[in-house]
């Protein structure tokens, strides 16, 4: 595999407050705009929604890389990412960044599956490379309905990536 991997999208703005967004990979566009507590259109994609959905789907990606690798299966897997924001000296800026991953196992190898999700956490292209702080809350259960924060309770790692 070669050393260097490029991307590019292509953003712009269409008409007054929203814009498209396209990329190589991808043949469909997104449709962007502000938040709407910053004018923005209400029920399309914020600059924000797609920082968090990129390290939601890099996680995911990342871990099903891993599961194979590693010979573990599992039934469902679901990442929720949230963040908050707040108004700094320099502007607004993202104070804090939560992923929480819910495993769900056919079997009960939960302490392998909770490993390869914090190796998950580590190797993430992503989550590596932004600098605020990543709370990460991992959850494995045999049953995907189960695998919630309110009914397992694993330690939590918190990381400065």
């Amino acid at each position: 595999m070669d050393e260097l991997h490029n991307y590019r999208i292509r953003a712009w703005w269409t008409s007054g407050r929203a814009g498209i967004a396209n990329c190589d990979s991808a043949p469909n566009a997104l449709h962007f705009t502000a938040p709407p507590q910053f004018g923005g259109v209400q029920g399309r994609w914020t600059p924000e929604d797609l920082l968090l959905t990129a390290i939601g789907s890099c996680f995911a990606t990342t871990f099903r890389a891993l599961a194979e690798y590693s010979t573990l299966s599992y039934t469902d897997l679901e990442v929720e990412v949230a963040g908050t924001v707040q108004k700094a000296v320099s502007g607004y800026v993202f104070k804090e960044i939560v992923t929480r991953a819910y495993l769900a196992l056919p079997h009960e190898d939960h302490e392998r599956a909770l490993r390869l999700l914090h190796k998950t956490q580590e190797l993430c292209l992503i989550t590596r490379s932004l600098s605020i702080k990543h709370t990460f809350e991992p959850s494995v259960s045999k049953d995907p309905k189960a695998a919630s924060p309110e009914q397992i309770q694993l330690p939590q790692v918190r990381s400065a990536t």
